[in-house]
C-alpha cells in the first residue's frame, strides 16, 4: 500500500475530506471527491466514511483503494 504524506496549512486544524482527496490527486476536482465518498470507497481510521465534508485533522489516515494518506499537522 503506497502511503501519502499530507501536511495541513499553517493556521488551519482541519481539511474537509472531498477536497484532500482532491488536493492529494485522487480526483480531479472535489465534487468527484464527493463521489468516491458516497460510493463508499473511501476509509477514515479504517471506518467507512460517508460524510462528504467531514473534518479530517492531524493524526488521521485516510484510506482510497491502495492509497493511504496520513494527514500531519502544520509544520
Amino acid at each position: 500500500m503506497e502511503t501519502i504524506p499530507f501536511e495541513l496549512e499553517p493556521g488551519h486544524d482541519f481539511v474537509e475530506l472531498n477536497q484532500l482527496l482532491k488536493l492529494v490527486g485522487v480526483c480531479e476536482s472535489g465534487g468527484a471527491g464527493k463521489a468516491l465518498v458516497s460510493a463508499g470507497a473511501v476509509r477514515v481510521d479504517g471506518v467507512v466514511e460517508s460524510r462528504r465534508t467531514c473534518k479530517i485533522r492531524a493524526g488521521q489516515k485516510v484510506r482510497v483503494g491502495g492509497l493511504e494518506i496520513e494527514v500531519l499537522p502544520a509544520s
